[in-house]
């Protein structure tokens, strides 16, 4: 989602036995008979239990669609067949819910998380809002796959900059890109940005999550972000449409940074021919 992200389901070490020997009994159930045991500790434990899918953005965002579209599902594979409850809980980039889900949610397996796949690493390189130790949850998986996704350079068609040309002029305005928590994607892209290619760009951070920033947008706040595609088409498809307001200015994916014509919404001429050879094709293809 993710930019890429693209959200990780993590679980409190203490309390990963129940759940995981669940998942894992329920898998073996039908290939031998010693998993029946565990399954039926298992069941006993979690029948007429919930479980907390704690999210670490508002109602709204992909990761909030990710979570929901889980629960829907997840307790069937698990015996005794929990309900799953989504906990939003938004702030500093998905931070404020690994805290949360570290130091104060439940222990006995009845808790896990949803974050940004930043999130552990934010976790290892510490600062002032970190209390979790990312080496002491359990990864389970993740929803999601970046391998089809790509990250893009999304601004308002009003923004003072229209080519990705332009943006790179220091005598021009600079974008004002929005973003959440130091460490997140969304702000570290556009650094990553300015020191590569010269992008003249400012940023405006400390939104609690992802649909706070697509709402400043909206507003006039700020004149973009960097952000997944597949974040877009989930939450705000209307925006990749020729007269939804915003325009694509350029796109990264599998290490290549291309930029878009914004007349046309396709790859710079340079790469056009390329990027129809390849899956998604050009930039108005991707949007589609």
């Amino acid at each position: 989602m993710p930019a890429i992200a693209l959200p990780e389901a993590w679980i409190r070490r203490r309390g990963a036995f129940m759940l995981t020997c669940g998942l894992a009994a329920a898998w073996l159930a039908g290939m031998h008979t010693a998993a029946s045991a565990q399954t039926h500790v298992v069941e006993k434990f979690y029948r007429g239990n919930s479980i907390s899918l704690v999210v670490g953005s508002g109602p709204g965002g992909s990761h909030d669609l990710y979570a929901r579209l889980l629960a829907r599902h997840l307790g069937r594979h698990v015996p005794g067949n929990p309900s799953v409850v989504v906990q939003n809980t938004p702030g500093a980039g998905g931070l404020r819910a690994a805290n949360y889900l570290y130091n104060f949610a439940s222990r006995d397996g009845t808790a896990i998380g949803m974050f940004a796949r930043t999130v552990p690493l934010l976790g290892l390189l510490g600062g002032s809002n970190v209390q979790f130790d990312p080496r002491k949850f359990i990864w389970l998986g993740s929803p999601a796959s970046f391998q089809n996704d790509a990250n893009i350079l999304l601004v308002r068609k009003d923004a003072p900059v229209k080519t990705i040309e332009e943006a790179r002029r220091p005598d021009l305005p600079p974008l004002m890109l929005g973003g959440s928590a130091e460490g997140g994607i969304g702000n570290d892209v556009p650094i990553i940005l300015h020191d590569t290619i010269g992008l003249h760009v400012k940023q405006v951070v400390g939104y609690p999550d992802s649909p706070a920033i697509f709402v400043a947008m909206e507003r006039g706040e700020v004149h973009g972000r960097t952000v997944d595609l597949s974040t877009v088409k989930s939450v705000k498809p209307d925006w990749l449409k020729p007269d939804g307001g915003f325009r694509v200015l350029g796109l990264s994916r599998a290490g290549a940074i291309r930029t878009c014509d914004p007349a046309s919404g396709v790859a710079g001429r340079a790469n056009r021919a390329r990027a129809r050879k390849e899956r998604g094709g050009a930039c108005a293809d991707r949007a589609r």
